[in-house]
Protein backbone atom coordinates (compact mmCIF):
# COMPACT_ATOMS: atom_id res chain seq x y z
CA UNK A 1 0.00 0.00 0.00
CA UNK A 2 1.46 3.19 -0.63
CA UNK A 3 2.33 5.76 1.32
CA UNK A 4 0.77 9.30 1.71
CA UNK A 5 1.54 12.06 3.67
CA UNK A 6 -0.72 10.98 6.08
CA UNK A 7 1.22 7.31 6.59
CA UNK A 8 4.62 8.08 7.02
CA UNK A 9 5.61 6.91 10.01
CA UNK A 10 8.10 4.21 12.47
CA UNK A 11 6.31 3.97 15.51
CA UNK A 12 5.09 0.56 16.58
CA UNK A 13 1.51 1.63 16.97
CA UNK A 14 1.26 3.58 13.91
CA UNK A 15 2.84 0.59 12.01
CA UNK A 16 0.46 -1.72 13.80
CA UNK A 17 -2.89 0.10 12.22
CA UNK A 18 -1.27 0.09 8.64
CA UNK A 19 -0.46 -3.61 9.05
CA UNK A 20 -4.49 -4.49 9.88
CA UNK A 21 -5.30 -1.81 6.92
CA UNK A 22 -3.95 -4.06 4.52
CA UNK A 23 -5.43 -7.05 5.91
CA UNK A 24 -8.76 -5.12 5.77
CA UNK A 25 -8.77 -3.72 1.84
CA UNK A 26 -7.97 -7.08 0.58
CA UNK A 27 -11.37 -8.24 2.49
CA UNK A 28 -14.99 -6.54 2.28
CA UNK A 29 -15.70 -6.47 5.77
CA UNK A 30 -17.67 -3.38 7.25
CA UNK A 31 -14.65 -1.26 8.83
CA UNK A 32 -14.91 1.67 11.71
CA UNK A 33 -12.17 4.28 11.85
CA UNK A 34 -11.63 5.64 14.96
CA UNK A 35 -8.91 8.70 15.56
CA UNK A 36 -8.80 12.49 16.86
CA UNK A 37 -9.62 14.90 14.13
CA UNK A 38 -6.24 15.82 11.91
CA UNK A 39 -5.10 11.95 12.26
CA UNK A 40 -6.08 11.00 8.38
CA UNK A 41 -9.70 9.05 8.98
CA UNK A 42 -10.71 10.05 5.59
CA UNK A 43 -7.68 9.22 3.75
CA UNK A 44 -7.22 5.66 5.03
CA UNK A 45 -10.46 5.12 3.86
CA UNK A 46 -9.71 5.64 0.70
CA UNK A 47 -6.74 3.74 0.79
CA UNK A 48 -8.89 1.27 1.86
CA UNK A 49 -11.21 1.23 -0.76
CA UNK A 50 -8.34 1.79 -3.66
CA UNK A 51 -6.81 -1.65 -2.77
CA UNK A 52 -9.91 -3.17 -2.21
CA UNK A 53 -11.96 -5.73 -4.73
CA UNK A 54 -14.43 -2.78 -4.78
CA UNK A 55 -11.49 -0.40 -6.28
CA UNK A 56 -12.58 0.35 -10.04
CA UNK A 57 -16.35 1.09 -8.58
CA UNK A 58 -17.68 4.28 -6.68
CA UNK A 59 -16.07 5.24 -4.12
CA UNK A 60 -18.82 7.70 -2.13
CA UNK A 61 -18.07 10.22 1.25
CA UNK A 62 -20.69 11.58 3.22
CA UNK A 63 -20.17 13.69 6.48
CA UNK A 64 -23.26 12.62 8.80
CA UNK A 65 -22.34 16.18 11.06
CA UNK A 66 -23.03 18.09 7.69
CA UNK A 67 -26.61 16.89 6.79
CA UNK A 68 -29.89 18.58 8.97
CA UNK A 69 -31.04 15.68 11.20
CA UNK A 70 -34.17 15.79 8.89
CA UNK A 71 -33.11 15.35 5.83
CA UNK A 72 -30.47 12.05 6.61
CA UNK A 73 -32.94 9.60 5.07
CA UNK A 74 -33.37 11.35 2.37
CA UNK A 75 -29.76 11.88 1.82
CA UNK A 76 -29.21 8.74 2.35
CA UNK A 77 -31.97 6.61 0.41
CA UNK A 78 -32.50 9.11 -2.07
CA UNK A 79 -36.34 10.41 -2.53
CA UNK A 80 -38.89 10.94 -5.74
CA UNK A 81 -39.80 14.02 -7.23
CA UNK A 82 -42.38 15.39 -4.72
CA UNK A 83 -41.72 12.61 -1.88
CA UNK A 84 -41.48 16.13 0.16
CA UNK A 85 -41.93 19.75 0.53
CA UNK A 86 -38.46 20.24 -1.54
CA UNK A 87 -38.16 17.21 -2.99
CA UNK A 88 -38.22 19.45 -6.97
CA UNK A 89 -36.50 16.65 -9.02
CA UNK A 90 -35.20 12.75 -8.63
CA UNK A 91 -32.31 11.67 -6.30
CA UNK A 92 -30.69 8.01 -5.85
CA UNK A 93 -29.14 9.05 -2.70
CA UNK A 94 -25.70 8.40 -1.21
CA UNK A 95 -26.00 4.32 -1.28
CA UNK A 96 -27.77 4.01 -4.27
CA UNK A 97 -24.66 5.88 -5.62
CA UNK A 98 -22.07 3.66 -3.46
CA UNK A 99 -23.64 0.54 -5.14
CA UNK A 100 -21.11 -1.98 -5.59
CA UNK A 101 -18.55 0.64 -4.04
CA UNK A 102 -17.67 1.82 -0.87
CA UNK A 103 -19.74 4.52 1.18
CA UNK A 104 -17.73 6.23 3.60
CA UNK A 105 -19.67 7.80 7.14
CA UNK A 106 -17.77 10.89 8.41
CA UNK A 107 -18.75 11.87 11.90
CA UNK A 108 -21.29 8.56 12.33
CA UNK A 109 -21.34 9.60 15.91
CA UNK A 110 -23.41 12.81 14.80
CA UNK A 111 -26.42 10.70 12.82
CA UNK A 112 -29.62 10.51 15.06
CA UNK A 113 -31.25 8.00 16.52
CA UNK A 114 -33.70 7.52 13.93
CA UNK A 115 -30.94 7.50 11.24
CA UNK A 116 -28.96 4.88 13.38
CA UNK A 117 -32.16 2.64 12.90
CA UNK A 118 -32.60 3.17 9.29
CA UNK A 119 -28.49 2.54 8.59
CA UNK A 120 -28.86 -0.40 10.67
CA UNK A 121 -31.51 -1.87 8.71
CA UNK A 122 -29.82 -1.69 5.72
CA UNK A 123 -26.72 -2.83 7.13
CA UNK A 124 -28.66 -6.11 8.09
CA UNK A 125 -31.06 -6.17 5.36
CA UNK A 126 -29.02 -4.46 2.12
CA UNK A 127 -32.39 -3.31 1.04
CA UNK A 128 -32.56 0.47 -0.19
CA UNK A 129 -36.23 2.10 -0.58
CA UNK A 130 -36.68 5.52 -1.78
CA UNK A 131 -38.55 7.92 -0.22
CA UNK A 132 -41.83 7.90 -2.23
CA UNK A 133 -40.89 4.83 -4.09
CA UNK A 134 -42.73 1.76 -3.18
CA UNK A 135 -39.89 -0.67 -5.15
CA UNK A 136 -37.43 -1.86 -2.46
CA UNK A 137 -34.01 -2.77 -4.35
CA UNK A 138 -30.88 -4.66 -3.02
CA UNK A 139 -27.89 -2.75 -2.98
CA UNK A 140 -24.65 -4.07 -1.96
CA UNK A 141 -22.38 -1.68 -0.47
CA UNK A 142 -19.22 -1.73 1.73
CA UNK A 143 -19.65 0.71 4.24
CA UNK A 144 -16.50 2.35 6.33
CA UNK A 145 -17.23 4.47 9.14
CA UNK A 146 -15.54 6.88 11.05
CA UNK A 147 -15.92 9.39 14.26
CA UNK A 148 -13.38 11.35 16.55
CA UNK A 149 -16.07 10.68 19.26
CA UNK A 150 -15.65 7.57 21.86
CA UNK A 151 -18.58 5.54 20.96
CA UNK A 152 -18.49 3.12 23.47
CA UNK A 153 -19.81 5.82 25.55
CA UNK A 154 -22.24 7.19 23.58
CA UNK A 155 -23.55 3.83 23.81
CA UNK A 156 -23.65 4.21 27.56
CA UNK A 157 -25.14 7.73 27.96
CA UNK A 158 -27.92 5.94 25.21
CA UNK A 159 -26.86 8.73 22.43
CA UNK A 160 -25.50 5.95 19.89
CA UNK A 161 -27.49 2.48 19.86
CA UNK A 162 -25.71 -0.97 21.05
CA UNK A 163 -26.99 -2.55 17.79
CA UNK A 164 -25.72 -0.46 15.02
CA UNK A 165 -21.87 0.14 17.24
CA UNK A 166 -21.44 -3.61 17.02
CA UNK A 167 -22.30 -3.75 13.59
CA UNK A 168 -19.86 -1.01 12.62
CA UNK A 169 -17.29 -2.60 14.92
CA UNK A 170 -16.62 -5.88 13.15
CA UNK A 171 -12.94 -4.92 12.73
CA UNK A 172 -11.84 -1.38 14.32
CA UNK A 173 -8.95 0.49 12.88
CA UNK A 174 -7.62 3.03 15.65
CA UNK A 175 -5.22 6.22 14.33
CA UNK A 176 -2.91 7.00 17.01
CA UNK A 177 -2.71 11.15 17.95
CA UNK A 178 0.38 12.61 16.35
CA UNK A 179 1.31 13.24 20.15
CA UNK A 180 1.37 9.47 20.75
CA UNK A 181 3.84 8.84 18.19
CA UNK A 182 6.63 9.41 19.24
CA UNK A 183 9.58 10.30 16.61
CA UNK A 184 7.88 10.43 13.95
CA UNK A 185 6.99 14.05 14.46
CA UNK A 186 10.59 14.42 13.28
CA UNK A 187 10.15 12.22 10.45
CA UNK A 188 6.87 13.70 9.03
CA UNK A 189 8.64 17.58 9.46
CA UNK A 190 11.16 17.08 7.23
CA UNK A 191 9.03 14.82 4.73
CA UNK A 192 6.02 17.52 4.55
CA UNK A 193 8.61 20.16 4.46
CA UNK A 194 10.47 18.54 1.25
CA UNK A 195 7.14 17.83 -0.34
CA UNK A 196 5.50 21.09 0.32
CA UNK A 197 8.92 23.26 -0.98
CA UNK A 198 8.63 20.89 -4.18
CA UNK A 199 5.07 22.39 -4.47
CA UNK A 200 5.47 26.05 -3.73
CA UNK A 201 9.06 25.88 -5.54
CA UNK A 202 10.87 27.54 -2.49
CA UNK A 203 14.03 26.13 -0.85
CA UNK A 204 13.30 24.37 2.07
CA UNK A 205 14.14 26.04 5.69
CA UNK A 206 16.02 23.89 8.23
CA UNK A 207 15.28 23.61 11.82
CA UNK A 208 17.27 23.61 14.62
CA UNK A 209 18.04 21.18 17.44
CA UNK A 210 16.26 22.65 19.80
CA UNK A 211 13.17 23.92 17.67
CA UNK A 212 12.89 20.13 17.21
CA UNK A 213 12.73 19.49 20.32
CA UNK A 214 9.96 21.79 21.43
CA UNK A 215 8.04 20.08 18.25
CA UNK A 216 8.17 17.18 19.91
CA UNK A 217 7.00 18.20 22.90
CA UNK A 218 3.83 20.04 21.52
CA UNK A 219 0.64 18.39 22.01
CA UNK A 220 -0.53 18.47 18.65
CA UNK A 221 -4.49 19.15 19.14
CA UNK A 222 -4.94 19.28 15.35
CA UNK A 223 -2.49 16.12 14.85
CA UNK A 224 -0.94 16.01 11.56
CA UNK A 225 -3.20 18.48 9.45
CA UNK A 226 -1.78 20.98 12.15
CA UNK A 227 1.54 19.64 11.52
CA UNK A 228 1.19 20.13 7.86
CA UNK A 229 0.24 23.47 7.91
CA UNK A 230 3.01 24.50 10.33
CA UNK A 231 5.50 23.01 7.79
CA UNK A 232 3.57 25.08 5.04
CA UNK A 233 3.84 28.41 7.20
CA UNK A 234 7.52 28.20 8.04
CA UNK A 235 8.28 27.12 4.81
CA UNK A 236 6.94 30.82 3.33
CA UNK A 237 7.73 32.53 6.20
CA UNK A 238 11.83 31.12 6.43
CA UNK A 239 12.18 29.61 2.97
CA UNK A 240 15.83 28.56 3.09
CA UNK A 241 16.69 29.96 6.27
CA UNK A 242 17.50 27.65 10.04
CA UNK A 243 14.27 27.91 11.92
CA UNK A 244 15.08 28.69 15.54
CA UNK A 245 12.15 28.04 18.49
CA UNK A 246 11.75 31.85 18.67
CA UNK A 247 10.19 31.74 15.32
CA UNK A 248 7.94 28.73 16.26
CA UNK A 249 3.89 30.12 16.81
CA UNK A 250 3.89 31.03 20.77
CA UNK A 251 1.34 28.21 21.42
CA UNK A 252 4.71 25.96 21.01
CA UNK A 253 6.68 28.38 22.24
CA UNK A 254 4.95 28.36 25.25
CA UNK A 255 4.46 24.84 25.56
CA UNK A 256 7.90 24.44 25.83
CA UNK A 257 8.74 26.72 28.69
CA UNK A 258 5.98 24.90 30.73
CA UNK A 259 7.30 21.65 30.30
CA UNK A 260 10.34 22.13 32.84
CA UNK A 261 8.54 23.53 35.40
CA UNK A 262 7.17 22.15 38.37
CA UNK A 263 4.95 24.09 41.32
CA UNK A 264 4.49 21.08 43.18
CA UNK A 265 6.60 20.23 46.66
CA UNK A 266 5.32 17.22 48.25
CA UNK A 267 4.06 17.98 51.84
CA UNK A 268 6.20 17.16 54.99
CA UNK A 269 3.44 14.63 55.94
CA UNK A 270 3.75 13.15 52.50
CA UNK A 271 0.30 12.36 50.38
CA UNK A 272 -2.18 9.37 49.44
CA UNK A 273 -1.07 9.14 46.01
CA UNK A 274 -3.67 7.04 44.51
CA UNK A 275 -6.33 9.57 45.97
CA UNK A 276 -4.43 12.66 44.43
CA UNK A 277 -4.34 11.15 41.49
CA UNK A 278 -7.72 10.09 41.57
CA UNK A 279 -8.80 13.89 42.13
CA UNK A 280 -7.02 14.88 39.49
CA UNK A 281 -7.93 12.56 36.48
CA UNK A 282 -11.59 13.70 38.31
CA UNK A 283 -10.29 17.12 37.82
CA UNK A 284 -9.17 17.13 34.18
CA UNK A 285 -12.65 15.07 32.86
CA UNK A 286 -14.61 18.26 34.13
CA UNK A 287 -12.36 20.94 32.83
CA UNK A 288 -12.82 18.83 29.31
CA UNK A 289 -16.45 18.05 29.74
CA UNK A 290 -16.19 14.58 29.85
CA UNK A 291 -14.24 14.49 26.85
CA UNK A 292 -11.76 11.13 27.35
CA UNK A 293 -8.89 12.74 24.54
CA UNK A 294 -9.48 15.83 25.96
CA UNK A 295 -8.69 14.82 29.56
CA UNK A 296 -5.81 12.93 28.43
CA UNK A 297 -4.06 15.99 26.66
CA UNK A 298 -4.47 17.48 30.35
CA UNK A 299 -2.43 15.33 32.51
CA UNK A 300 -0.20 14.32 29.65
CA UNK A 301 -1.56 10.55 29.32
CA UNK A 302 -2.52 8.49 26.26
CA UNK A 303 -6.29 8.18 25.48
CA UNK A 304 -5.28 4.49 26.24
CA UNK A 305 -3.99 4.97 29.98
CA UNK A 306 -6.51 7.44 31.17
CA UNK A 307 -9.20 4.85 30.31
CA UNK A 308 -7.15 2.60 32.03
CA UNK A 309 -7.03 4.17 35.11
CA UNK A 310 -10.14 5.87 34.56
CA UNK A 311 -11.25 1.87 35.44
CA UNK A 312 -9.05 1.11 38.21
CA UNK A 313 -10.35 4.03 40.53
CA UNK A 314 -13.87 3.42 39.27
CA UNK A 315 -14.57 6.66 37.73
CA UNK A 316 -17.37 7.30 35.22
Amino acid sequence: MPYTEMFIGESAEFLNTLRSTRLIAATDVTTLITGESGTGKELLAKEIHRHSPRCKQAYISLNCAAVPEGLMEAELFGFQKGAFSGAVSHSPGYIKQADKGTLFLDEVADLSLAAQAKLLRFLESGECQSLGKSIVEKVNVRIIAATNQDLATAVEKGQFRDDLFYRLNVVPLQLPALRERGNDIRLLLSKLTAKLAIQHQLDAPRYSVAAIEALQKYPWPGNIRELRNLCERMLILFQGKTIHVENLPAEIRQQGSFSHQSDFTLPEQGIELDALESNMIQQALQRARGNQSKAARLLGLTRGTLIYRMKKFAIE
